[in-house]
């Protein structure tokens, strides 16, 4: 009998089990893209703003006049995406803090990655706030506003005139060009911070 619990014992070694769990582990967290994933939204009240959604980092999120509800779409895309990244998901069902879960929802971008919406508008970071909880994004171009919990644009505070969005990191920003939904044409160095 010894013999035989012995053999069972070499019949199951734990080290294979272990390893193919560490394996699916390192494969399954991988998103199919290399962009960062909003993996929680959250209703939060700022002084001045009010009510407005961040994400887990505590970034304020944006909509985009020019994108549409009806269907829920983005028209943010090339240079316009640098400076406005997209909540990106994997799948589609953030941590939700405050935020109705009715309100939330995904669309599939042109490059097919996925993209968060609230109440059917594509939400998005603005790459001018330089830490969370700002919000330099608001009014910019006329078409960017911090988005509610439900999805509405809040103009509870709005700049004086029309900021202009800051120019996107990449080499080809000298280049111009007006990429779709490019709040930032014409505008060399836009930085002001």
């Amino acid at each position: 009998m010894a013999n035989e619990a012995a053999a069972a014992a070499e019949a199951t070694p734990t080290p294979a089990p272990d390893a193919s769990e560490e394996a699916a582990e390192d494969t399954g967290d991988q998103p199919k893209k290399d962009v960062p994933i909003t993996t929680k939204l959250t209703a939060k009240t700022l002084p001045r703003m009010g009510q407005v959604v961040v994400d887990q980092d505590g970034w304020v999120l944006y909509r985009f006049d020019k994108d549409t509800a009806n269907p829920p779409a983005s028209n943010c895309e090339g240079k316009c995406e640098q400076v406005w990244p997209p909540a990106y998901t994997d799948d589609g069902k953030p941590e939700l803090s405050g935020v109705d879960e009715d309100k939330v929802g995904v669309i599939t971008r042109a490059d097919g990655t996925k993209q968060l919406t609230i109440g059917n508008w594509a939400v998005y970071r603005y790459i001018g706030d330089k830490k969370p909880g700002q919000w330099k994004g608001q009014g910019v171009g006329g078409t960017w506003f911090v988005v509610t919990p439900a999805g509405q644009r809040n103009v509870t505070c709005l700049p004086t005139g029309t900021p202009k969005a800051v120019e996107p990191p990449s080499d080809d920003a000298a280049a111009g060009g007006d990429d779709k939904g490019d709040a930032g044409t014409g505008d060399s160095g836009g930085y002001s911070y």
